[in-house]
Formats: structure tokens, C-alpha cells, sequence
């Protein structure tokens, strides 16, 4: 027989060791990418010059932050490259709705926010609606989370 004592430092025991030992969780890269650049290859400048997402080409890119990012314009690439963190959306370009609660998402080059000289990407559009009803509370709260939502 087990003793009782034995079966109770067990069950303390196996729950430490699972969190210990646990899944293990991948973490996300810094920068968020799709078709194999950041923004899934919309021009970040663009966003700023002409208000829209205009899409960029890989004749006009250059790797920043381990990603690549590709501009409409020979112009717009030398903008980034003379400041990026000026262009470059905020959380890597995750979805700043999604790093506001917590956790990362994918983003659409379509659903996005300028703020206060800064880009924010979000999932989609309807996610960006929930993002506008307190942009700056988000913001707050984004800022506190990143880059910890990226994980180890």
C-alpha cells in the first residue's frame, strides 16, 4: 500500500512538474510576416504619403528586423531605411487589437490606423472597429504587453 503521505506530495508535485516541463509554446518572430515579407509586401510608407496600403515590390526592399519589407518606390525605401521605426507598424505588425488583450494575431494590410504619427494593423476591419472605440486605451494597454505577447 501507498503511503498517504506519498500519494499527497505526488499530486503537489505532477502539477509544478507539468508547468515545468509543459508544452512547449514556439515563440513568434519580432516581425509578422506573409508571402514572405512584412505587411505581406504592402509598402509601410505608403500608409503615411498617400493614406492607403499601396503594394510594394521586391525590386524596391531591404531586412529590417529579420523581415523583409518591400516599397512602391525607390523613394519610399529610401524614407524607411533613413528612419524605420518612423514607418514600420507598431507590435511588428501584429494585430494591435489582439496585442492589446494579450496575445498575437495575423493581420490584413487593409484594416489599419494612424495614429498619432504611428501605423496600427489589425485582423481585419471589424476588429479594427473595436480598435477605434478606445485607441488610446489600447494603445496603453498594447504597450504594456509587447513584446512580451511574442512568448520565450
Amino acid at each position: 500500500m501507498i503511503p498517504r503521505r506519498s500519494i499527497l506530495a505526488g499530486a503537489v508535485a505532477l502539477p509544478a512538474l507539468w508547468l515545468a516541463t509543459g508544452p512547449a509554446r514556439a515563440a513568434s518572430p519580432e516581425v509578422f510576416t506573409r508571402d514572405g515579407a512584412a505587411i505581406g509586401g504592402y509598402d509601410p510608407v505608403a500608409y503615411f504619403t498617400q493614406g492607403k496600403p499601396v503594394k510594394g515590390d521586391a525590386a524596391h526592399s531591404v531586412t529590417w528586423n529579420g523581415a523583409e519589407w518591400r516599397f512602391a518606390t525607390a523613394e519610399n525605401k529610401a524614407s524607411f531605411e533613413a528612419d524605420p521605426a518612423a514607418y514600420a507598424p507598431q507590435y511588428g505588425g501584429y494585430c494591435a487589437f489582439a496585442v492589446s488583450r494579450g496575445y498575437t494575431a495575423k493581420t490584413e494590410p487593409d484594416a489599419f490606423t494612424v495614429h498619432e504619427g504611428k501605423l496600427y494593423l489589425n485582423f481585419d476591419k471589424g476588429v479594427r472597429r473595436r480598435w477605434e472605440r478606445d485607441v488610446p486605451g489600447n494603445i496603453s494597454k498594447g504597450d504594456a504587453n509587447w513584446p512580451t505577447v511574442l512568448g520565450d
